[in-house]
């Protein structure tokens, strides 16, 4: 094959590619094909709110809002079942263990699929309390419920399409990877103009462009694992029982440490709503202006687990510290280049969005002050992926959580008390500050007891 993937029709000629090679090069392959791929999931929601935003009403901006707190929910669940089921099968691989990668792959996949229709069924019940909680009301919390209800039965498909994904980037296939959620942002971006405005069909056509999106998902990732790779077998629920317990190891804390991002920024929501339709809808637009620009930091743990995980598994510890190093400079590159290019673009990325005086201020801020904040955003993505892979997940969790309470509710209300609107932003990136620089500490201690070990 002309991608640099080992000939997968052959069983037993699968290599673990991470464990040899330059680190610093698997690095940024990975987390460059990755992020375009995570990318396009978090395009689908930027796309909604780019087209819905020419409509011109506030309403609708802060629905997209309200809404956004209950699909990241899901998103995040997704993304921890897919660092599950990348660890799982990298740790097989760089073992040599191929036929145990496969089973805990459909294990794994079986898993994500029920996981993600319970909460399915669970969030189309409670839909209206949560909107209402966190501040929804009137004409805004109607459309709200609109454009929820339509997007809540596509869960199950998301969850099984990225674990796919999930499963290409633990074979080494970066670039199928990559494809599999970035056809569904490009049908996303097509669908959304047509059927919100040729079709008419306004918040309603978002949400269905949103659905058709995640099924492209689905098919693009069965065809990578299964027609390309050979590497998908039938689960069972037999399988699924045996293969629980190592499952749930990983899949436990890693979607309790990507829940907890959508819970903190839940609050944010609800901190910012008194302060009127203005702030709530520039909150809307930053938090999918943030996963666009930032979406390398997001896909750092799901990128990097893999590398770190085959090199654990063949117990190469020199490799596991290298590539948390190099990680580390790429993250630090990354942010300080995306945080200067949201300063000079603050006026164009707030016209773009039709905002108001009131949402423009808040850009600008965000822009010119929280931006660069980020750097230690990626101290924490990039030491998530090493917990993770290194049987530490629990410490993701602990980190995570951390900055989503104590890292965020009392230095929120502190700022809110102190300025404003623009306090509740600045709260929330110093916790983000803080647990960033605990996680690097606690990682780097980490990896020099493995190396002494």
């Amino acid at each position: 094959m002309t991608d640099g993937v080992s000939h997968p029709e052959k069983p037993g000629a699968r290599k673990a590619k991470f464990t040899t090679g330059s680190t610093m090069r698997h690095v940024v392959v990975m987390t460059l094909t990755s992020s375009v791929g995570l990318m396009a999931i978090f395009l689908v929601d930027f796309a909604d709110m780019y087209f819905l935003s020419l409509l011109g009403e506030a309403e609708v901006a802060g629905a997209i809002g309200f809404s956004g707190a209950i699909i990241f929910i899901n998103l995040s669940i997704c993304i921890g079942l897919t660092i599950t089921i990348s660890a799982l099968v990298a740790r097989s691989l760089g073992a040599g263990e191929e036929e145990k990668a496969k089973r805990l792959a459909a294990s794994t996949l079986l898993f994500a699929f029920l996981l993600t229709f319970i909460l399915a069924i669970v969030l189309s019940i409670a839909t209206t309390p949560i909107l209402t909680g966190l501040g929804a009301k009137g004409e805004t919390l109607a459309v709200a419920e609109s454009y929820i209800r339509i997007i809540i039965p596509s869960f199950p498909v998301l969850g099984v399409g990225i674990c796919l994904s999930g499963v290409l980037r633990a074979l080494g296939d970066a670039k199928r990877a990559m494809f599999v959620t970035l056809v569904g942002g490009i049908l996303n971006a097509i669908l959304d103009p047509i059927l919100i405005f040729w079709a008419g069909l306004g918040v309603e056509g978002a949400a269905i462009s949103s659905v058709c999106a995640r099924v492209a998902i689905l098919v693009v990732g069965i065809y990578g694992v299964h027609h390309v790779h050979r590497f998908l077998i039938r689960p069972s629920f037999v399988g699924l029982k045996k293969d629980l317990k190592p499952i749930l190891q990983i899949a436990i804390p890693a979607m309790a440490t990507q829940i907890a991002t959508p819970i903190g920024n839940a609050y944010v929501t609800y901190a910012m709503a008194p302060y009127g339709a203005g702030s709530v809808a520039a909150l809307a637009i930053i938090s999918r202006m943030v996963p666009v620009a930032f979406g390398v930091m997001f896909s750092l743990s799901g990128a990097l687990g893999p590398i770190i995980g085959q090199n654990f598994g063949a117990k190469k510890f020199d490799r596991v510290r290298q590539s948390y190093s190099d990680a580390m400079k790429f993250s630090a590159l990354y942010v300080l280049t995306t945080a200067g290019i949201l300063f000079l673009a603050q006026d164009f990325i707030g016209r773009a969005f039709n905002a108001g005086p009131q949402a423009l201020e808040l850009i600008a801020f965000f822009c010119t002050w929280i931006g660069i904040t980020w750097l230690f955003a990626g101290f924490l993505f990039v030491s998530n992926a090493a917990f993770n892979n290194l049987g530490k997940p629990h410490y993701s969790t602990f980190f995570n959580w951390g900055k989503a309470t104590l890292g965020t509710v009392p230095l929120v209300i502190a700022g809110a008390m102190i300025a404003g609107a623009q306090g509740i932003l600045a709260g929330q990136a110093i916790g983000q500050i803080l647990f960033g620089i605990a996680a690097f500490i606690t990682v780097r201690r980490l990896i020099a007891n493995l190396a002494m070990q």
